[in-house]
């Protein structure tokens, strides 16, 4: 496992492309139990860690990775709350979900995710994002928070709705011009090495 005070202190946060696939799968399965269970809110086998991985880059909505040291090591997804046929509009309504691995906390990742699917979601039409967990997940309850969003509790579980204002041409633009930066990002930013052994795709 790499050693969290070796890795470059400058993170990259950028949006997933499916060229990320492996990254997102080797993420997602070095994730401890406690990790994936507060992600998932609940328990999640080694399977159904790979399955979702295999279609979370597929799925309707986006994702973004924090990296540090070239690898991903936190993830940021916006889904809508219903179905639709667009790819990009999704509609006034969705659910953001965050994890980032428990050696790279505390390094302002979870901040930065909230930041970009906040602005991705006010730029799709979404009026209302949600962020659910369980209620004892203070560090994810801290971060809705801080971000302005309204909590609510039911039993075991936490709601945090933040209510985003309208796109405007200038958040559309200043959009477009990060994801063609993150783009390039994908292209250009240096690679760990491949796992010896690593399943292959």
């Amino acid at each position: 496992m790499a050693d969290p005070r070796h890795c470059d202190p400058s993170p990259i946060v950028r949006r997933l492309w499916p060229s990320d696939r492996q990254a997102v799968l080797d993420y997602f399965c070095r994730l401890d139990g406690d990790t994936r269970a507060s992600r998932f809110m609940g328990h999640v086998s080694e399977a159904g860690i790979r399955a979702y991985a295999e279609q979370a880059m597929t799925a309707r909505g986006v994702m973004y990775g924090a990296f540090l040291d070239g690898t991903l090591r936190g993830l940021g997804e916006l889904r809508p709350a219903t179905a639709g046929r667009s790819s990009y509009y999704l509609g006034p309504e969705a659910e953001a979900a965050f994890a980032v691995e428990r050696e790279f906390r505390r390094k302002g990742l979870g901040a930065a995710l909230f930041q970009r699917i906040t602005q991705a979601a006010r730029n799709r039409g979404v009026s209302d994002l949600h962020v659910r967990c369980f209620a004892r997940n203070g560090p994810m309850i801290r971060l809705a928070c801080r971000q302005g969003a309204e909590l609510s509790r039911d039993g075991f579980e936490a709601d945090g709705a933040l209510h985003l204002d309208h796109a405007t041409p200038l958040s559309v633009w200043y959009e477009t011009i990060a994801e063609a930066f993150d783009f390039t990002l994908s292209v250009t930013q240096k690679r760990p090495d491949a796992v010896p052994g690593r399943d292959a795709a």
